[in-house]
């Protein structure tokens, strides 16, 4: 049987976007929780559950950003032209949050001003992907402005992925840290829970009414018996994240959240499919030669393993809580 490359790395793809905004989602979503953050204490405590990780949480970006440009390079040359401005707001948002880290508990004087670098380095990132995200569903048009990535929708869903990574780290901070931190993690936890499934409801009803190929996706037989379930799956997982905040089941609310992110990401995935640039370039037209797969495909299989190995074996060597001035133990 013939493998169907540009399939199977479009899925690799879609896996290093997914782990991407787990991943880094929560440490974002830290930043983005920074300014409500009760005490400067409390703020190192929730630095300090993140530094550990949070620079190679940021590895999936780079091999997402590596797969399209090397898998797809036709999706790569349209559609980075399009999204310069918010990808290069993105990445000095990116530089600015990481300088932040290094500078942070140096800084005497001027900490409060490292304080915003980190927390609006944060927001500003999560805005921009989700702008991305938004401007990406809409389509690129075949001679894309420095500005045509903005509209309306693109807004709406860069607020709402910020939303979603300040549940992802209020439920992190739940997990992670105790005393008035982990409290505060529950206080937010909630608030964030409730916009992040406006904005996923929101986002759920424009898509469709906004994007004909979506609406016969989602909407047609038999297509709907398979996808109605879906919106059940959400309420029942806001339910058990909701529920399980304040009780002693510490990492439920963390898992929900990711599940919760999962789903939509998921549903995105079968909305656009099978287009590397919605409305005009499948999978297939974008990528590269059979050949050139076959050697990208030898690289990741050496890679994804030393990644997820990484990643596994530091989040088990911190997989402790944060105690106040102390970090981990």
């Amino acid at each position: 049987m013939t493998l169907d490359l540009p399939l199977l790395f479009a899925l690799l793809l879609g896996f290093g976007i997914a782990m991407y905004v787990v991943m880094d989602g929560f440490d974002l979503g830290i930043g983005i929780l920074f300014p409500f953050a009760p005490s400067d204490a409390d703020r190192d405590s929730m630095m300090n559950s993140v530094a550990p990780i949070w620079d190679g949480n940021e590895t999936w970006l780079v091999l997402g950003g590596t797969l399209l440009i090397a898998a797809f390079p036709v999706a790569y040359a349209t559609l980075l032209p399009a999204f310069y401005v918010p990808l290069v707001l993105m990445l000095f948002a990116l530089i600015f949050r990481g300088i932040a880290f290094e500078f942070r508990f140096r800084a005497e004087r001027f900490r409060a001003l490292w304080d915003w670098a980190f927390a609006l380095g944060s927001a500003l990132a999560g805005f921009c992907q989700g702008i991305v995200l938004g401007a990406f569903i809409n389509g690129v048009p075949e001679q894309p402005g420095a500005l045509s990535f903005l509209s309306g929708f693109a807004v709406v869903s860069g607020l709402g992925l910020v939303a979603g990574y300040a549940l992802l780290g209020a439920t992190w901070l739940i997990l992670k840290t105790g005393g008035s931190t982990g409290a505060f993690g529950q206080r937010a936890a909630r608030p964030a829970l409730v916009a992040t499934l406006a904005f996923i409801a929101l986002i759920s009803l424009w898509t469709p009414l906004a994007h004909e190929p979506i609406r016969a996706r989602w909407f047609s037989l038999p297509n709907i018996l398979f996808l109605w379930p879906v919106p059940f799956v959400t309420a029942v997982t806001a339910l058990v994240i909701w529920r399980a905040v304040p009780s002693r089941y510490e990492a439920v609310p963390f898992l929900g959240s990711i599940f919760l992110f999962l789903l939509a990401l998921s549903g995105l995935g079968v909305s656009v499919f099978p287009y590397a640039v919605p409305w005009r370039v499948t999978l297939w037209q974008a990528a590269s030669s059979t050949p050139t797969l076959d050697f990208i495909g030898v690289g990741v299989l050496v890679i994804l393993p030393i990644i997820l190995a990484y990643l596994a074996y530091a989040h088990w060597i911190f997989r402790g809580k944060v105690r106040a001035g102390e970090g981990y133990h």
